[in-house]
């Protein structure tokens, strides 16, 4: 009887899993490069593979349940997986992390030199490191349109997000920013469709077409659907992506100004003890740095700024932080516990994943959020 309950949810499990791929490929699949990956649902791996401007869809079969997080931080890990990779650490760079909502469970795009091979690890909650086998793995690939006489030059994120899978990257075109949506069940050899982005760049003062989103997350509220992306040198801004016909141009609104001189890395949402909601924007200074003990850092900032509408408060009026000060205006705080972090994702609405680098070592751990 156990064995035909275990044959029964593993049925179950795998029937849910395939209605998010259709017509997939089984085994044989190879990533050729990586900028970016991220979890769906039941343990579905979205992988940005910018070299052949496409999206990878990749069922893990890592559904959970979820098991405890990381016990204890993972020392010098870059060791660790040069070591089972059979080079330096100095020849490993990990290019994203992502946590699994479905089993906790953390996940590192990595690239090997000289090779510069794409491996994807994972660490359970023992700190063992595990590669990914993608061999026996059922998985999808859509590749992301560039224009009539224009290509994509770059995948910056990507994001699950219920019916849909949205992408954010650049073409080679004057209106070079760009915002992909798949749709769900993600379909092998399909295509995106694909809008034109253009925003208020609050610390240059004028509106651009050229900036990329460099790292979003979908949001839901009363006005509808949108994408909320950070720019470099950082404005935050929303782009509204309902009944939006593929090719058109969206204009964003820009909220919130973190600061000349950074370049956005992650972000993510979570609902504090008290109920209130905060947008997570982690970054690294590329200007002399005016506060803090590290160029990598990361702020907190209240949504209650992205359901703003009155143009006092937007675009060229939107509200700027002060550099040289660890809080301010109201509703935007420093985080702490992401100075030195290299790479974060949510793990909770009260921890994060943090991988953080001492002068060359990296050290994987859990923070708690504020």
């Amino acid at each position: 009887m156990k064995a035909l309950c275990l044959s029964f949810l593993l049925a179950s499990t795998l029937g849910a899993s395939a209605a998010l791929l259709e017509s997939p490929q089984k085994g044989g699949l190879k990533i050729q490069s990586l900028s970016s990956i991220s979890f769906g649902p039941e343990g579905l791996l979205l992988v940005a593979e910018p070299g052949t401007a496409s999206v990878l869809a990749v069922q893990t079969g890592d559904v959970g349940p979820q098991k405890e997080k990381l016990a204890k931080p993972v020392a010098d890990i870059g060791a660790q997986i040069a070591a089972g990779l059979g080079v330096k650490k100095e020849d490993i760079t990990v290019k994203d992390l992502a946590v699994n909502p479905a089993s906790g469970r953390i996940y590192l795009g990595v690239q090997r030199r000289p090779d510069n091979a794409v491996l994807i690890v994972s660490v359970g909650s023992d700190g063992k490191i595990t590669p990914l086998n993608l061999e026996p793995l059922s998985w999808a690939r859509v590749t992301l349109p560039g224009g009539t006489a224009s290509k994509v030059t770059n995948i910056t994120d990507v994001a699950f997000d219920k019916d849909r899978v949205f992408a954010t990257g650049t073409c080679n075109e004057e209106f070079a920013s760009r915002i992909f949506t798949i749709p769900v069940p993600v379909k092998d050899g399909a295509t995106a469709s694909v809008f034109s982005a253009e925003t208020y760049h609050v610390a240059h003062r004028k509106w651009e077409t050229k900036a990329p989103i460099q790292s979003f997350i979908p949001y839901q509220s009363q006005e509808g659907t949108f994408v909320v992306g950070a720019f470099a040198c950082t404005p935050v801004a929303k782009f509204k992506v309902d009944d939006i016909q593929s090719g058109a141009q969206v204009k964003g609104v820009s909220m919130v100004e973190l600061g000349s001189g950074n370049r956005p890395l992650d972000l993510f949402s979570y609902t504090d003890k008290s109920g209130k909601e905060w947008l997570v924007v982690h970054t690294q200074r590329f200007k002399q740095n005016a506060f803090g003990p590290s160029k990598m850092w990361g702020a907190r900032i209240s949504m209650d700024y992205l359901d703003s509408q009155a143009p006092d408060k937007t675009n060229e009026n939107a509200a700027r932080r002060d550099e040289k000060q660890h809080d301010g205006p109201q509703g935007i705080e420093i985080v702490d516990a992401l100075f030195g972090a290299v790479q974060v994702d949510k793990l909770s609405d009260t921890e994060a994943v943090v991988l953080r680098d001492a002068e060359g070592t990296l050290t994987l751990e859990v923070a708690a959020l504020p």
